[in-house]
């Protein structure tokens, strides 16, 4: 039976829908299993809001599921109900001005973040076993490591977002959590199946410009996981530039996500002009006005960004990285400061959106007593291997 709003009330994660029968296959590989889909996908017996009410009231109810939504069903995992997404998916705090801010199971005083945020919630608070989210420029990364789970932004275009909204079509990806790396595992063979190439080498980097964007205490709360990997792996090789110029970095990945974002939402604002959050507004207004110029140069940036980074890594070269600048702020914080937050977020976050490529977030550290994520970033069609190296670090058998 689906989750109700009632049962989830405590954790906010979920979307207040009337419950609907989903069926699901009584036998497979995830049976047994319950899942959670963010309200961007498109789930047979319900609306997908997106976040925004005027989308809610346009939207109807859906007579087919997202593929990937249908993909889990078939392999006898068992839906429960549709998440809370930050608006439009065009945030990275988790709140959400329309639908509420669900709660951080792991630091509730923190926020969940976003945009994936009712399925990280879900999850961190035992919820459903694994939640589906979209990544466009952090969205399970970020949410990942604040709520202390296992979630991956895979290479682009891998796993199916037919049926879903878009926000950012170049950069959007089909992501999920889960509390333990052996639930990802069985969730990735079924979303991700093999690799196309087995690498039987590892090199493992250390990209120090990236580890220059934390500060020393962070540093200092990671040091233990970053033992753990050693262990296991290695020792990490240095490598001094991954990113000629953060800032450069961060500008040309908002220009081609603003001009995106308005392309995909802009009708529907201009149309009917509806209410926005805080933030999200001032994020679209900006959107509206991303000139050609600045977006022609964002995509000779992101091309040559693509094939200095594919030189980097080869076949084998896998960056260890930390995943965010630091824990989840507090709920308390203004938003000024949640802000800069996210803004220093991107820094780190987008390389990985704007070349493709798959980046893995484990719950290796804490901070504060809130989780802190240090992540593996490989070659595009590397994913699952990130998994097993995750595996390998964890000590857990394949």
């Amino acid at each position: 039976m689906t989750q109700t709003w009632g049962q989830s009330s405590n954790s906010k994660a979920f979307m207040p829908y009337p419950a609907a029968k989903v069926a699901n296959a009584s036998t497979g590989p995830l049976s047994g299993m319950s899942f959670a889909a963010k309200d961007l996908f498109d789930v047979a017996g319900y609306p997908t809001s997106g976040g925004q009410p005027m989308l809610l009231a346009l939207s109807g109810i859906k007579t087919r599921h997202a593929v990937t939504v249908q993909k889990l069903l078939d392999a006898g995992a068992r839906f429960v109900g549709k998440t809370v997404t930050d608006e439009l998916a065009f945030s990275m705090n988790g709140q959400n001005a329309h639908f509420g801010s669900p709660v951080n199971g792991a630091a509730p005083l923190r926020i969940t973040g976003g945009s994936s945020s009712g399925s990280a919630s879900a999850v961190s608070h035992g919820l459903c076993d694994f939640a589906l989210g979209t990544d466009t420029g952090g969205s399970v990364r970020a949410p990942a490591n604040h709520c202390g789970l296992f979630g991956l932004r895979p290479t682009h275009g891998r796993v199916s977002l037919e049926g879903a909204l878009d926000l950012s079509p170049s950069l959007d990806t089909c992501g999920w959590f889960s509390r333990d790396i052996h639930t990802f595992g069985r969730v990735a063979d079924v979303l991700l199946g093999n690799d196309d190439e087995e690498s039987t080498g590892l090199d493992l980097l250390w990209p120090e410009d990236l580890w220059g964007l934390i500060d020393s205490p962070v540093r200092a709360a990671l040091e233990p996981a970053l033992q753990q990997v050693q262990q296991a792996l290695g020792k990490a090789r240095p490598v001094a530039k991954v990113v000629e110029n953060f800032d450069e970095l961060y500008w040309n990945f908002r220009y081609i996500q603003g001009r995106e974002a308005w392309g995909v939402d802009g009708p529907l604002i201009e149309s009917f002009q509806p209410p926005l959050g805080s933030g999200v507004i001032e994020r679209f207004e900006w959107a509206r006005k991303v000139t050609d110029e600045q977006v022609s140069t964002a995509w000779h940036y992101r091309k040559q960004l693509k094939q200095s980074l594919s030189a980097l890594l080869g076949k084998q070269g896998v960056l260890l990285m930390p995943t965010m600048p630091d824990i989840a702020p507090l709920i308390s914080q203004p938003e000024s400061e949640l802000e800069d937050y996210r803004n220093r977020a991107i820094r780190m976050l987008s390389l990985s959106g704007m070349t493709g490529v798959p980046q893995l977030t484990m719950p290796l550290a804490h901070r504060d007593s809130a989780p802190l994520g240090l992540s593996l970033l490989g070659p595009a069609g590397s994913d699952q291997r990130l998994i097993k190296l995750a595996r390998k670090i964890l000590g857990t058998a394949a």
